[in-house]
């Protein structure tokens, strides 16, 4: 069972890692944790949202769920923390933290 990014840390061995680069069939990319790989964490300020999800399609890796029209937190398994989404906020709701 592969772990969940919160519960990758230095300690890890790297047997226990998700394989990356590996997808040999359509629709598995879901199967790989790319979000171990991360070194900057976005957090939402559900403040400052306004729910216009304009930071949804910038998202390069789909991490910004959306369900029944309202944006979710996000899928830190699979955000490998790039930032776009801060700058497609127009509100300013979104940050980059150091760290996972």
């Amino acid at each position: 069972m592969a772990l969940s990014a919160k519960d990758i840390n230095e300690n890890t061995r790297w047997q226990d890692l998700t394989d990356g680069l590996q997808i040999y069939e359509p629709a598995t990319s879901k199967n790989f944790l790319t979000g171990e790989w991360r070194t900057n964490t976005p957090v939402l300020d559900q403040e400052k949202c306004r729910n216009c999800l304009l930071c949804v399609p910038y998202c390069p890796d789909s991490s910004i769920p959306v369900k029944n029209g309202k944006r979710l937190d996000f899928d830190y398994d699979h955000c490998k923390g790039c930032g776009i989404c801060v700058k497609a906020c127009p509100f300013g709701a979104i940050s980059m933290k150091e760290g996972k």
